[in-house]
């Protein structure tokens, strides 16, 4: 961006500041005039539009506790929890379960999204950025926590039956949109915002779940 695009941009923040008011610039204005800045920063290319940029409530809520350095209004965080639960879209089919091999290479692939990819483009899930899943991979991240023996822990031994079904459909929605479980939470919404399509997000979930898989060796 050009020094004349944040000159305009920060116009009126500055005459607000040189105008003689006795009265500061407000938090909401600073947000605005970043919001300003941040638009006119960045310009659509391929896939990558300027929606990327717009934050929903959940976004704007999380930032501001944190900005605040105090954690979430309750009742807040209850209100976007049952709003995200909403979102969570459930097998079309009825069935959780696929490839567990498959969702290695999706827990491995941190490929797409990018301006250079075409929208027919096969995401990548990159889970082994935030989470340690299998003993094979010796590179992984640790801001999420350990995935490894994730179906074992919580025995399920056959993610098929109706033993398993409240880890499992829980499973799914905290892959579809995690914040239906924590207001806040970092996670990326993979279902929710189209990362994995439903065929992906299956294989994904029997990596994590299917006894078969190395997870769960």
């Amino acid at each position: 961006m050009s020094k004349n695009t944040i000159a305009w941009t920060l116009l009126p923040l500055t005459a607000f500041l040189l105008g003689g008011c006795t009265l500061s610039p407000s938090s909401a204005d600073y947000d605005k005039a970043t919001a300003e800045i941040l638009k006119t920063s960045f310009q659509e290319r391929g896939i990558a539009k300027l929606d990327r940029l717009t934050q929903d409530d959940a976004n704007r809520e999380c930032a501001a506790a944190d900005v605040a350095g105090k954690p979430l209004n309750e009742a807040v965080s209850k209100a976007i929890e049952a709003a995200n639960m909403k979102t969570v879209k459930w097998p079309s089919d009825g069935k959780f379960i696929g490839d567990w091999k498959e969702g290695e290479k999706i827990a491995q692939s941190g490929r797409g999204l990018t301006w250079t990819d075409s929208a027919s483009t096969a995401n990548g899930g990159n889970c082994y950025n935030c989470h340690q899943i299998s003993k094979e991979e010796i590179s992984f991240g640790t801001l999420g926590p350990s995935l490894y023996n994730y179906g074992k822990l919580r025995g399920v031994t056959d993610p098929n039956s109706a033993a398993g079904k409240a880890i499992v459909e829980y499973t799914w929605g905290k892959l579809w949109n995690a914040r239906a479980y924590n207001a806040c939470s970092q996670m990326p919404r993979v279902g929710h915002n189209g990362i994995l399509n439903e065929k992906q997000l299956k294989d994904v979930m029997a990596l994590l779940l299917d006894p078969a898989s190395p997870v769960n060796k």
